[in-house]
């Protein structure tokens, strides 16, 4: 067991005592308490009939059988028949209230964490099994349950039944009462040592059960992969592990729990059978009647039960307790952004958006992730993020949506930090379509209408229409009520993204962030998504995160990050000349455009950083004269003129320290040239279409 324990996925959960969870969980009890009260009340009503139930055998044969007078027969057999109505109605009305207060603590507690788990950062669950959360949301929860409701019903009722029961042995005889106590200690003292053993293989089991919920999550949701590299036996080879694993800690705590059983049998016995010698001497000398000897071993024998019932509620109790020790920790975790005390309201946004000084480090790492990072978006204006794998870019995207808050500097939102307002403001005013497409299990109509819960069915269908999604819907076998499968796996690459784009339409956010909208995307999926990607970035302020120039040639800043850092900004053609880092990219994603270098400057910096000014614009061009029917394409003539150097815009110089825009979406732009020395067209994508949203 040590050897394959070791291989757990899953860590083990802090030790709490008992007591801390009963603390912590007891208040989540308090909607409820009146049933509860009630419920334990029924709890002590039925030990209560029992032994006035056991009181009526001695009746029975001391007054009627023994001297055979059968005129009390009536009374007693009505008293019979009366006690057993109540206890059934008693029991019936103790289990029902019992069941329902305790499910009732289980499906709020389930809500609860479920909710709690929702205000935890993306970045949590990154670093955690998704199948292990999981066991914790279904199993453990119960276990709460088990230790909390079930456990203090139990333990009343046993307290009850311990109570009256030695009540009416020293009402008998205490002589023989205090004999048949000799054997308690001994229960207690066997269900105190086994107890903590029971608890320590309660806690490895549960442990496994986590692991085997994120190696069976983790391997069938990658089955595709799985199969393909025909590794179903290596996967069957480690779910299995993990099973051993569990069977080991399973045996173990049932080992411990069969050893209980006998040995308090044992006790038992010796218990009984010192009394009986006891009885019988006290009934040769008549300080016993016969009828009182029967119910004596009656009460003797209904005592033992519950004490020993306590013994084994004990062990569940330290067993439940490894259970509630992993729900206790996923609650103890602090969502990695805060709701302010009093936010400022923001009802929809114009969208201007600007980073100031931004830097974020993860935590554990010594690297900072982003560094001095600060730019402004003007309402309508795009901004695109490039950069390398590991630049920063995807950081920058959690951090505009507030999943985490930066070291030092700060976002703003019409002039609004964002630790200022809601995250309900927040995020209901930016809208993401990010680089993994996420869908649910339903129909495409409802994962549209995820990004307006109350969309009528015409809205649907013009967002599906503005995402160039309609005609392949309405192809599907069901229409818009199709169920597309668990992440979309009925749909290809391209239309889970024209459905998410459909989703952010129909969202109709005043800020758009774009984060690798094509990753992923064949050539044919990228240009069918980028004509509804365009229309909806009309009119919005949209921050782009991508590595695909064809996406961001046009942006009316393009910003290159490297190591974490601004190492570059301006429009495309300002970075291909001026950052050899841009250019090389370019080169990478477009192997067309030839291995000529860009010019090498001195490396561009975001100006009011050391005061230098904005990079130059490229020059202007020869004319083109085009080639001879049947030659070679177009060639230039003579050498560039050179121009004047362009000065931007003086309404628009950025303010130090950020990056400001260039023009506005009603000023002129320029199409970027290519540098292969084909026609702009090349290098950006014109939508033939009308925009229709």
């Amino acid at each position: 067991m040590t050897t394959t324990a070791a291989t757990a996925l899953v860590d083990q959960a802090p030790r709490v005592r008992l007591r801390a969870v009963f603390d912590r969980f007891w208040p989540y009890t308090r909607p409820f308490r009146g049933r509860l009260a009630l419920s334990l009340l029924l709890a002590g009503i039925g030990p209560a009939l029992s032994t006035a139930s056991i009181w009526l055998f001695k009746i029975l044969v001391d007054d009627v059988l023994t001297p055979h007078d059968f005129r009390l027969f009536p009374e007693v057999a009505a008293g019979y028949l009366t006690i057993t109505l109540l206890e059934g109605l008693a029991t019936f009305a103790d289990e029902y209230l019992s069941a329902w207060v305790g499910e009732r603590f289980v499906l709020d507690l389930r809500t609860r964490l479920f909710a709690h788990l929702h205000r935890l950062s993306p970045g949590y669950f990154e670093n955690r099994q998704l199948g292990d959360i999981m066991s914790r949301l279904t199993g453990d929860v119960g276990a709460v349950e088990q230790l909390v409701l079930t456990g203090v019903n139990q333990g009343l009722t046993y307290l009850a039944q311990i109570a009256l029961f030695t009540g009416a042995l020293f009402y008998l005889n205490w002589q023989l009462a205090l004999a048949s106590l000799i054997a308690a200690p001994g229960f207690l003292l066997v269900a105190r040592v086994l107890s903590r053993r029971i608890r320590d293989a309660s806690r490895e089991q549960r442990r496994r059960s986590g692991s085997i919920s994120a190696v069976a999550e983790e391997s069938l949701g990658n089955v595709a992969l799985v199969q393909a590299y025909d590794r179903q036996a290596d996967e069957v080879a480690r779910f299995h592990e993990e099973n051993l694993g569990g069977f080991a800690a399973q045996m173990l705590a049932v080992r411990l729990e069969a050893l209980f059983g006998p040995l308090s049998s044992l006790l038992e016995t010796i218990g009984v059978l010192m009394v009986m010698g006891l009885a019988v001497w006290e009934l040769t000398q008549a300080r016993i009647t016969l009828g009182g000897l029967l119910v004596f071993i009656a009460y003797l024998t209904q005592l033992y039960g519950p004490i020993t019932g306590t013994g084994s509620l004990w062990n569940s109790v330290f067993a439940a307790g490894a259970g509630a020790e992993r729900i206790i920790e996923l609650l103890a975790e602090e969502p990695g952004v805060r709701e302010p005390d009093a936010p400022r309201p923001l009802r929809r946004a114009t969208g201007m958006l600007a980073v100031e000084q931004l830097s974020f480090r993860y935590p554990g790492t010594d690297r900072a992730a982003l560094s001095g990072i600060g730019f402004r978006a003007a309402p309508g204006q795009k901004v695109a993020i490039v950069g390398a794998s590991g630049a920063g870019k995807t950081t920058l995207t959690k951090l505009l949506l507030r999943f985490a808050d930066p070291d030092t500097g700060r976002i703003t939102l019409d002039g609004h930090d964002l630790r200022e307002l809601s995250l309900s403001d927040l995020r209901r005013n930016i809208t993401a379509v990010l680089q993994e497409t996420l869908v649910f299990d339903g129909t495409v109509a409802d994962n549209i209408r995820w990004g307006k819960p109350d969309a009528t069915g015409e809205e649907i269908t013009r967002a599906a229409v503005a995402a160039d999604a309609h005609d392949f819907i309405t192809r599907l076998a069901d229409g818009y009520d199709t169920r597309i499968g668990q992440r979309g796996r009925l749909l290809s690459g391209g239309q889970r993204q024209r459905l998410a784009i459909a989703r952010a339409v129909i969202r109709d956010s005043p800020v758009l962030l774009l984060d690798e909208p094509t990753t992923g995307l064949d050539a044919e999926s990228t240009q069918r998504v980028i004509a509804p990607l365009r229309r909806l970035m009309a009119g919005r302020t949209t921050i782009i995160i991508s590595h695909n120039l064809l996406t961001i040639a046009d942006a009316d800043l393009i910003l290159f990050l490297d190591g974490g850092r601004i190492e570059g900004a301006g429009t495309h053609d300002e970075l291909l000349r001026t950052v050899p880092g841009y250019a090389r990219l370019y080169r990478l994603h477009h192997p067309s455009a030839g291995p000529q270098a860009p010019v090498h400057h001195p490396r561009a910096v975001p100006p009011g950083r050391d005061g230098r000014p904005w990079p130059p614009r490229p020059q202007p061009r020869a004319p083109r004269v085009p080639a001879a029917p049947g030659g070679p394409g177009p060639r230039h003539v003579g050498p560039p003129t050179p121009g004047p150097r362009p000065v931007p815009h003086p309404g628009l110089l950025p303010v130090p320290p950020m990056i400001g825009l260039r023009g506005d979406r009603h000023g002129p732009r320029r199409a970027p040239q290519n540098p292969a020395g084909g026609p702009p067209d090349q290098l950006r994508y014109r939508d033939p279409t009308p925009r229709s949203g």
